[in-house]
Order: structure tokens, then sequence, then C-alpha cells
């Protein structure tokens, strides 16, 4: 795909963002915005929906925005990573939803290690995220960061995580130092990836595509 076809596509996904299947999750995004002025909240990609979302995909964002505007598990080989796992196993993007674990980023700046008050200042967000997806109840999470604020969404008494019966995942992130091993130890990872998501899927009520 070259380079202009690229640009040309994220341009129509990025006009597409407040199209009925993920405008709701998008205007959330906007509204964590006005709550950190100064701020960049990545939106949703519109090949996502809210209603027939059944998991969503929590990653530990400890680095820059990406350029697209929407939310990835970290750079080209990150989402490559991803992409193939979800392809193996049948998991269309419609079903799944990506988040930040803290949704705020500075512009032009990578977030760096996120303190333990930047993780906890996602619950509130992550909680609002899941009152918008009524059919979500598995969480992958991919990263320390991401694992983090998981055990922190457990341990509220918010009564739509037990009636819901949410359960999560905790997985390596995509990107980065994180998947820096020998090849055998990132084969052993996608596994480890693969076998959480198909689980997620199965509790879920989803069969492969």
């Amino acid at each position: 795909m070259t380079a202009q076809v690229t640009e040309t596509y994220r341009e129509e996904l990025w006009n597409r963002r407040y199209e009925p299947n993920v405008a709701a999750v998008n205007e959330l995004c906007d509204s964590l915005v006005d709550l950190r002025p100064g701020s960049e909240v990545s939106y949703i990609d519109p090949v996502h929906n809210v209603d027939e979302c059944r998991i969503i995909s929590l990653y530990s964002n400890i680095g820059s925005a990406h350029d697209s505007g929407f939310v990835t598990p970290g750079d080209d080989d990150a989402v490559a990573r991803l992409m193939g796992v979800q392809w193996q196993i049948g998991l269309r993007p419609e079903y799944i939803m990506p988040w930040n674990v803290h949704p705020w980023f500075t512009h032009g700046e990578a977030n760096g290690k996120l303190a333990p008050g930047e993780i906890s200042a996602g619950l509130k967000p992550l909680l609002r995220l899941l009152a918008l997806v009524p059919r979500a109840s598995a969480i992958v999470a991919h990263g320390t960061e991401a694992n983090r604020l998981a055990g922190l969404l457990l341990k509220t008494e918010n009564p739509l995580i037990w009636r819901r019966g949410v359960k999560t995942y905790k997985v390596r992130s995509l990107g980065g130092r994180s998947f820096g091993g020998s090849a055998t130890r990132q084969q052993e990872w996608l596994e480890e990836m693969k076998a959480a998501y198909a689980d997620a899927m199965a509790r879920t009520g989803l069969t492969a595509a």
C-alpha cells in the first residue's frame, strides 16, 4: 500500500469517527479532553462497534499518541502482532474495543512510565467506557500498567462489574522493550495472547469467523 493510499484511508477513517457505531465512545473521548484542557485523547477507529463489542483491549500507553489519532496497541510492529493474533482466532474488529489505561496525552510527548496516580486516574474513564458497551464482559490487559488498572477495576464496588461478571486477562504489551525477547519467547507470548482472546471469545459467546 502506497503512502498516498494509506493517508487517504486514514483521512477516510478520521472523517467517520462520529458514525453511529462509535459516536458515543468518541464523544466520551471529547469529554475527557474537556476535563484536561490542552491534552489530547485518541479516538476509537470506526471499524469498532459499541453495540457489538464483547471484549475490551486495554493498552499500557506509555509511548506517544499514534499519528493516526486513533487508539493503537503501540508502534506498527505492535499493531501487526495484534492483528495477526486476532486474525488467527477469527476475532473481528467489531467485537473488540481498544482503550488506553491513561487516556490523556500531551501533544508531541511520550507518556513514559505511568505513575500510580496516572493509572488510577484511568479508572473512571474505563468505567464510563464499560457503560457504553453493554455486551462487553471481558478485558484483555496488555502490559504492567493495564494489569494494574484491571486489578483496580475488579476491586471497585460498581455493580456493573459483578452484574456482568467481568473477567480480566493479563498478557504482555505488544511493542517496545516488552516484546524484545528471542523469537521463541515472542512466539510464546503471542500464543498466550491467542489463548486469552480465545477464552474471552468463548466466555462472551463468540465463535471464530
